[in-house]
């Protein structure tokens, strides 16, 4: 009896932390569970749960995936702002947010195709998405191709030409030949084109303008 006594009153601290963790889940999913019934249900699709991105938290499946670096924190951002705008703009609320991208203070959305046309079609639709965003936001194809990719970043500048050229040294670099003139009104900031093609797709480019 008094060997019981002993182990009921001295448990090890690891059985304890495995009863807290199932206490923390179930109690999670009964409140899972509650607030999503209480919410109007939504088609937007993004990277996190849509109870998580309604809710502004994160479950446990989805913070997992966050330490794992399968989610970024950009993902997560994005997730939340575009549930909050989808409530009130019916053209959001059919989107679907394959991922988000972080890269100098600026946000690369990669969004399906007729999402991506639904924005560019509404400078309104756009001017409200971008409002959402401390930074420049960049509206990018899912499954791109690199070519199509440099497409999408300096959209709605016209590409004239992309080719591939050899520097010095052997390093091969992407040439991008743009339509206009380079002014101060230019309505794309290169240097951030040139920064985020080389961060997030290690391209690196030359930006040449078809006029002088």
């Amino acid at each position: 009896m008094q060997n019981l006594f002993n182990i009921s009153k001295y448990q090890p601290t690891l059985n304890r932390d495995k009863i807290n963790h199932g206490l923390y889940r179930t109690c999670f999913r009964m409140v899972y569970l509650l607030v999503f019934a209480s919410k109007n249900s939504i088609s937007l699709r993004t990277p996190i749960c849509n109870f998580d991105a309604m809710n502004g938290i994160l479950c446990p499946q989805c913070e997992s995936k966050l330490d794992q670096g399968t989610l970024t924190k950009a993902d997560v951002d994005a997730s939340i702002k575009l549930v909050k705008l989808s409530q009130k703009i019916p053209q959001i609320e059919k989107f679907t947010l394959n991922s988000c991208r972080g890269s100098h203070g600026n946000y690369v959305l990669y969004l399906n195709s007729p999402d991506i046309m639904t924005v560019r079609q509404s400078r309104e639709l756009y001017r409200i998405l971008q409002g959402e965003f401390d930074g420049k936001i960049w509206l990018v194809h899912q499954g791109s191709d690199d070519n199509k990719f440099i497409e999408d970043v300096f959209f709605p500048i016209k590409i004239l030409g992309i080719n591939k050229v050899w520097a010095p040294g052997g390093l091969q670099k992407t040439k991008v030949i743009v339509s206009g003139k380079k002014t101060p009104r230019f309505p794309i900031d290169v240097d951030k084109v040139v920064a985020i093609a080389h961060d997030l797709r290690k391209i690196e480019l030359v930006v040449e303008f078809e006029r002088k």
